[in-house]
């Protein structure tokens, strides 16, 4: 969830707000702004850490013990507001209007084939089941906030709770279609046809069973 959406900050929300505006912070420091205890302070910060939304740093002083000092990740400013979607719909727009949508297309295409190089480098040598946690936790890490049900041996439900390109997918369609290619390429679905949501929020659910085939 996105700062701007915060209405009753909870302690977590309101330690990562302090650090976004005062950058490497420590322990004293959080608790005195927070005003809980230390042991509480360090509680949040090894969940948030655990889930790779902070950095941790030992910083040595002049006087006294070397004390940890935490900062935020690249992956927790992701939770902030920013404006990259717009502007990204504003420039595929202007290339399609200037150079046609055949570049524009031609771009999700790129964009397509690098993401399946990388997950197939991710994937090597992985078994069905295997490939498809990869793939949960490649998307999870772009913010999709999968969920991953196994349904029955060797079926699984597949499904994105989240989409932070949702701007660009509901200007553009072919962000969702190159995706879906490229999903059937690391583990196939077949079953029930895979369905795309424009509703808030949008979700993309899968069903895949497995194949009698090893590989990528």
């Amino acid at each position: 969830m996105g700062a701007a959406a915060f209405r009753e900050p909870t302690t977590r929300q309101k330690l990562l707000l302090y650090m976004k505006k005062h950058g490497t912070v420590s322990v004293q420091e959080l608790a005195e702004h927070l005003r809980i205890t230390k042991v509480a302070v360090r509680k949040h910060l090894d969940v948030l850490h655990r889930e790779r939304y902070l950095d941790a740093q030992i910083m040595r002083r002049q006087v006294g013990r070397p004390v940890f000092v935490y900062q935020l990740t690249p992956r927790a400013e992701r939770l902030f507001p920013t404006e990259y979607e717009g502007l990204a719909v504003e420039l595929l727009g202007d290339m399609g209007d200037l150079f046609g949508d055949s570049l524009v297309h031609a771009l999700f295409e790129r964009r397509m084939e690098r993401t399946a190089q990388k997950y197939r480098e991710k994937m090597a040598n992985q078994s069905f089941e295997e490939r498809l946690q990869t793939l949960a936790q490649l998307q999870n890490d772009d913010g999709y906030m999968v969920k991953l049900e196994k349904r029955a041996e060797g079926v699984y439900l597949f499904r994105e709770t989240n989409c932070p390109i949702a701007r660009v997918a509901d200007c553009y369609r072919q962000a969702c279609q190159c995706e879906l290619r490229m999903f059937a390429a690391q583990a196939p679905p077949v079953g029930k046809e895979a369905k795309l949501s424009q509703q808030a929020p949008p979700t993309r659910t899968d069903d895949y069973a497995k194949r009698g085939r090893s590989g990528v």
